[in-house]
């Protein structure tokens, strides 16, 4: 299939340096709020970016669960595929894909383990089905049928009917510190807007205009 004339011509929305804040977990503040107002899909869904021991790229699409000047959260099992990367090379870069806003944000930065108290925090407020499925999930390993993990299911179920779920030992969360974080306005004619926030050894941040 030839998608040489499949294109859409972006809006001329724009975006300026008077538009941003010298924090850029303000102006992510600001756009996800947009993307939520309105209704983008999932717009805490963003793509993490991995590489394995052996030096290979891996993408998946987790869910962002909080942020702040801290970093930027999202939940595993410890032993999954995710994790294992970062276990090697602690380097990760998320993607936020809010296309039908025709922006993007792209972060590069550093993922590390949160405390057990702050993961704990997190688990006790998901539903009782999402505790089980997080007991239930050897995260990345192979499996011969589903059946197994919905025999699983009702093990985990059983083991834990007359009281609350405990935080599995083999799940949490990680935050990614950011190094650097893109802001991307789809602009006419493939001339967008980028704008690069570049952390500082005394953690202030520079702004540099990239060329589209």
């Amino acid at each position: 299939m030839d998608l040489s004339d499949f294109r859409k011509e972006y809006s001329a929305h724009g975006l300026h340096r008077e538009d941003l804040c010298d924090d850029p977990t303000e102006v992510f503040e600001k756009w996800f709020q947009q993307a939520a107002e309105l209704h983008v899909h999932e717009p805490n869904a963003m793509t993490l970016a991995t590489v394995s021991p052996e030096g290979f790229p891996s993408q998946r699409t987790v869910l962002l669960k909080a942020f702040d000047r801290k970093g930027f959260t999202f939940f595993t099992n410890y032993h999954s595929r995710k994790a294992t990367h970062i276990a090697a090379n602690s380097s990760v870069c998320l993607l936020f894909p809010w296309v039908t806003l025709e922006r993007q944000v792209i972060i590069h930065g550093h993922a590390e383990k949160i405390s057990t108290a702050e993961s704990l925090s997190y688990f006790t407020t998901r539903p009782r089905e999402s505790q089980i499925g997080a007991w239930v999930s050897n995260q990345s390993e192979v499996i011969t049928s589903r059946k197994i993990l919905l025999m699983k299911i009702e093990e985990i179920k059983n083991r834990f009917k007359d009281g609350e779920i405990p935080l599995p030992s083999f799940w949490g969360g990680f935050r990614v510190v950011p190094t650097t974080i893109e802001f991307w306005q789809g602009g006419p004619a493939r001339i967008h807007d980028r704008f690069l926030y570049t952390r500082q050894a005394d953690n202030s941040w520079i702004i540099d205009r990239l060329s589209p």
